[in-house]
């Protein structure tokens, strides 16, 4: 699967949230400034090419809804970025996160006791 564009996952990521959207429902939740209409529609269908997304037609118009899943994308994002930038090293990636993103040792905690939780 390839990484989507900034605005292939806008759009994706509303259509995560609203799980069923016209192309207007999707246009008023983007952020200002707002593409036109047109440019939208267009993403939309691309991503439907793409088998990302799927319709229900309703005459001429048409209601969106994603077929790919959130966790799925995410994983393969996850997976592409630990690959490409810290040596397929989850290690790399927490210290990562632990020296440069400043995580609260609260949160560390977190982890760990989630880390200690997963089955084998």
């Amino acid at each position: 699967m390839k990484r989507l564009t900034q605005k292939e996952e806008e759009v994706m990521t509303i259509l995560w949230d609203l799980e069923t959207a016209f192309i207007n429902d999707i246009l008023e939740k983007m952020e200002a400034p707002r593409p036109p209409y047109n440019t939208v529609s267009s993403i939309v269908r691309k991503l439907e090419a793409e088998g990302l997304i799927d319709h229900e037609s309703f005459g001429k118009t048409y209601r969106y809804y994603p077929v790919l899943k959130k966790e799925d994308y995410r994983a393969n994002v996850f997976r592409n970025l630990m690959d490409n930038f810290f040596d397929n090293s989850p290690a790399a990636l927490l210290s990562y996160f632990v020296k440069e993103e400043n995580i609260a040792p609260e949160e560390l905690n977190k982890l760990l006791e989630e880390i200690k939780k997963k089955p084998d």
